[in-house]
Formats: structure tokens, C-alpha cells, sequence
């Protein structure tokens, strides 16, 4: 699978320059990160929000219900009524990483993410005006609807980024995901410090601070371009996907990206985007996406959101109190964080391949020993002081490849017309097995105790074995020359694909294009 061809490995003949060598531009480093901060950001932000204000909408949940009904809430009522508030933002995630191949037909990529800007800002003013108008329902609506926008940009913003990118540099563009993501987890703890918003008359004020990146997003994002390879490939808009690429990649000669990307549209037969039924149809597409279905479901199975269910616990075995376990959190969100940049930074260098299998084994290994240490907490007291570092270093695992990766991948392995499909199908994967865990873990940890993280080193592993032997490296590789690295796997013959460029290519030839100069030369 990852045999590269002599051409892959030695310039073209004839040509007497290779690709340009690329930068990063202010317009592409713009696009990503206030792409992200409206997008990725809230998502994380939408992950740890909750957790510092538990008790105090429980507690208002109770006064409501106390004030409508003259009565205190029972213990199952309100359990049932969390419940539904933490667990409503993962279907909402799927309901919104379901309209996606619809809005980005209608809308674009770009103003797509704009428009999901409505979800964000409906969602803060229910989710903050909630307490002052006595509505428990509107906190459940507000999640919902704030699920809805995580759900579209989980899909649609990695899709934007990786079509904006060079590929010397789409994985750390793309990272730019994960690190927001990241980020967004981070800021969520810190804002819920007892000194910030993490007080009863404040809490609110946590929600209301969603409207803040939504409105950033909005201010700036507008007057960035749009997708030049959904302009030029489904809206057949030359004139503004020129301009587009001469933004992000700061150059004024841009002919070979123009002609890669016709080239492909040419080589791909089809005027339109396929459906989720043709994607599960196509041949040629199989691997890839079975591969999409397996990296996603790790993404979410592999544990990552079950250790909270341990974390402030092991924080009180191994002596700390309870009025620092807050502040002792934010080092799992820093640890995500700087985890993610170090992977931004490295992946074009890595590979994208390396990254996933080694981040999977070593969650692998650092589940294996929290297992041990949580058995023997009891007995030594120094114990739960190792359960900590290994909580450390599994987050650290996750975010250096399977954290980020898998979206920069699942924009990567498909061409134009069926990223849209495979981006709802690896988001519903995704939100699927997000509620999977929350829904069984506690009661895998009722029956199993601490060998419970034994099922997520089986996933890791598992996932960690696939990698190894079916994905070939993407990175530095146009999206044509990825399609046919999986060729062999998917028993389409490897001549097929150049047979395809091949009459495009001599198609141009004949409108006065050289073939070496359109062949490899693009930055895309």
C-alpha cells in the first residue's frame, strides 16, 4: 500500500522546476483560524462548559420545578432532566451533521459556516436567558440547537480547509481543527473558575459567551474566499476561483492549479455531487470508506470521554481538595492543547499515518497501566499520583494524531464530488458513537469496575492494526494520487486512473498545454 511509482519519487522529465515552493499567506492562516474560532472552538467549549455549573442548574432546575408545581423536584426527576441537557448535544450533533450535503450544495462551504453562525447565536440567547425567564426547557432546546451547530461544522470546516489548502501543508492547516477544538475545551474550564463565570449568580453568563466567537466569525469571515475548488467544480465559477486561489496561495500565477483541478473534474465523469448511496455503491471508493467509518468510530470509542468519569475522583484518592480539583483540571485541557500544536506542527513532516497508529498504541499501553494503578489505588497511597500522569499522557496520546487527524483524513481520501457524502457519513459515525459511550459507559462501569478501560485498549489496538495495514501516507499527494494508492486494495487496476488523467491530460495537450507542466507543478 505504500510503494510509491518511479514518478512519484523523481521530477517529471522536462520540467525544468518543480512545485512551487509554498507559503503561508495571511489570507489562508485568516480563513483557518477564524474558520475555527466560530466553529471547532465552540465545539470543545460545548464539551466542558457543563461541568463547572452542574450543581447550579440542578439547583435551578429544582427551584423551577418548586415554583410551578410547589414541590421539590424528585432525585430521579432531576437526574433524568441532566441527563437529557447533557446527552440532547450529541443528537443534535447528528441531526446536524445530517443536513450537511444539502447546505454546502445550496450554500457553499463558506457560506455554509456562516450561515451556521444563526444556530450558535439562537443557541446562546436560550441557553443564557434561560434561568431569568424560569424555563428549564429552554437550556434543553439551547443544547439541542448548539449539537446542531457542532454538528454542521464538524463536517463542513474540515472540508473548507483542506480545500483551501496547499497540499505541502493541508495536515497543519487542517490541525488548525483540532487545536481550536482543543482550545475550546481549555477556555471552557478556565471560564468556569469560581472566580470567572463558575458561581450561581454567574452561570449563565458561561452560555451567553457563545455568542462571542459566532459574531467574530461573522465579522471577518465574510470577506474571505470562498472554497476555489468548489467554485471552479460545482458552481463553474472561474473568474472568482482565480481569485480565490490567488488569495490563499499569494501569487498571481495560478494556471496550474486551475488546470490540476479542471483536469480532475474531467477525470472524475460526473457534473454532480453523489449521494451517500453512491458513495456506498462506488467501487473504487470502497476501502476508503470503510476506513472513514473505522478511524471515526475509534475517534470516539477509544475512551477519551469516559476518563472524566474518573478524573475528579482519582483527584480526591490521591489528596487533593476539593476547592483545587477545579484549577488541577485545567492541566488536562492545557495538555490537549499543546498536544494538538505539536501535532500541527509535525504532521507534514510525520505523515498523517505514523500519527494515528501511534497515537492509538499509545493510548493502548497508557490505558493498560490506568487500569493497573486504579486497581491498586487503594492500597498504596501514592498510586492515584500515577493514575494522573497516565490520564495525562492517554490525553496527550489522543490529541497527536487520533484527536485531529481522522478529519484531515476524511477530507484527504475522496475526490470533489464525494467529500460532501463522506463527510455526512463519517459525521453520523461520529455522533453515533459519541452517544454510544455516554449512553453504556456507566453502566460498563457498574459491571466492570476499573477493567472497564480494558474494552477501549481492545478498540485502540484494534484500530491501531487496521491502520497499519490498509492506509497508505496521504500527505504532499493531490486528491487523484491518493484515489489511486487505494487502486489495488479496491481491485480497480492502477491503469485505470491514469487512463483517466491520461485523456484529460492529451485533451489539453490539444488546447496548447503542456502535459509536465499541469501534471505535478500545482500546489494543489
Amino acid at each position: 500500500m505504500e510503494e510509491k511509482t518511479k514518478e512519484e519519487e523523481t521530477p517529471h522529465k522536462g520540467s525544468d522546476k518543480g512545485p512551487p515552493k509554498q507559503r503561508l499567506t495571511v489570507c489562508l492562516i485568516s480563513a483557518a483560524f477564524f474558520g475555527s474560532v466560530g466553529s471547532s472552538f465552540l465545539y470543545g467549549y460545548n464539551l466542558s462548559v457543563v461541568n463547572a455549573p452542574a450543581r447550579y442548574i440542578k439547583a435551578f432546575y429544582n427551584k423551577t420545578w418548586i415554583d410551578r408545581y410547589n414541590e421539590p423536584i424528585g432525585d430521579g426527576t432531576v437526574t433524568l432532566l441532566w441527563s437529557i441537557t447533557v446527552s440532547i448535544f450529541a443528537i443534535g450533533g447528528l441531526v446536524g451533521a445530517l443536513t450537511v450535503s444539502f447546505l454546502i450544495k445550496v450554500l457553499g462551504r463558506k457560506g455554509t459556516l456562516l450561515a451556521n453562525n444563526a444556530l450558535a447565536l439562537i443557541a446562546a440567547l436560550l441557553l443564557a436567558l434561560g434561568e431569568m425567564a424560569g424555563s428549564f426547557e429552554m437550556l434543553i432546546i439551547g443544547r439541542f440547537i448548539i449539537g446542531m451547530d457542532s454538528g454542521v461544522s464538524l463536517s463542513v470546516l474540515p472540508m473548507y480547509l483542506g480545500e483551501i489548502s496547499p497540499r505541502q501543508i493541508r495536515g497543519s492547516i487542517g490541525q488548525f481543527h483540532a487545536i481550536f477544538i482543543c482550545l475550546g475545551v481549555f477556555i471552557g474550564q478556565v471560564l468556569g473558575l469560581p472566580e470567572i463565570f463558575g458561581q450561581e449568580s454567574r452561570w449563565n453568563f458561561l452560555f451567553g459567551f457563545l455568542a462571542l466567537p459566532a459574531l467574530l466569525q461573522l465579522c471577518v469571515l465574510p470577506f474571505l474566499p470562498e472554497s476555489p475548488r468548489f467554485l471552479l467544480m460545482e458552481r463553474r465559477d472561474e473568474a472568482r476561483a482565480k481569485k480565490a486561489f490567488q488569495a490563499f496561495l499569494g501569487r498571481s500565477d495560478v494556471s496550474r492549479e486551475l488546470e490540476e483541478v479542471h483536469a480532475e473534474s474531467r477525470a472524475q465523469n460526473t457534473q454532480r455531487t453523489a449521494s451517500v448511496l453512491d458513495l456506498f455503491r462506488k467501487r473504487s471508493l470502497r476501502w476508503q470508506l470503510i476506513t472513514v467509518i473505522v478511524v471515526m468510530s475509534c475517534y470516539q470509542l477509544c475512551g477519551l470521554n469516559a476518563i472524566w468519569y474518573y478524573t475528579n475522583g482519582i483527584f480526591q484518592e490521591a489528596g487533593f481538595q476539593q476547592t483545587l480539583i477545579p484549577y488541577i483540571t485545567l492541566s488536562t485541557g492545557g495538555i490537549e492543547t499543546l498536544a494538538a500544536i505539536i501535532s500541527g506542527l509535525v504532521i507534514e513532516k510525520v505523515g498523517r499515518r505514523p500519527l494515528l497508529i501511534f497515537g492509538f498504541s499509545a493510548m493502548a499501553v497508557f490505558f493498560s497501566l490506568l487500569t493497573v494503578f486504579l486497581h491498586y489505588q487503594d492500597r498504596f497511597s501514592w498510586m492515584p499520583y500515577l493514575s494522573f500522569i497516565s490520564i495525562l499522557l492517554l490525553i496527550a496520546s489522543f490529541c497527536s494524531g487520533p484527536g485531529g487527524v481522522p478529519f484531515v483524513l476524511t477530507g484527504e481520501l475522496f475526490e470533489q464530488s464525494y467529500r460532501p457524502a463522506a463527510f455526512m457519513i463519517a459525521g453520523t459515525v461520529n455522533w453515533l458513537s459519541n452517544f454510544a459511550v455516554g449512553l453504556l459507559f456507566p453502566f460498563i462501569q457498574e459491571a466492570l469496575q476499573t477493567f472497564a478501560f480494558l474494552l477501549f485498549v481492545v478498540v485502540c489496538v484494534a484500530g491501531a492494526l487496521y491502520l497499519f495495514v490498509i492506509l497508505p501516507e496521504t500527505k504532499n499527494k493531490t486528491f487523484v494520487e491518493i484515489s489511486k494508492s487505494f487502486s489495488k486494495i479496491n481491485g480497480i487496476p492502477d491503469h485505470t486512473h491514469e487512463r483517466e488523467m491520461k485523456d484529460v491530460l492529451d485533451t489539453d495537450a490539444t488546447n496548447g498545454l503542456k502535459c509536465s507542466d499541469v501534471e505535478m507543478e500545482s500546489s494543489f
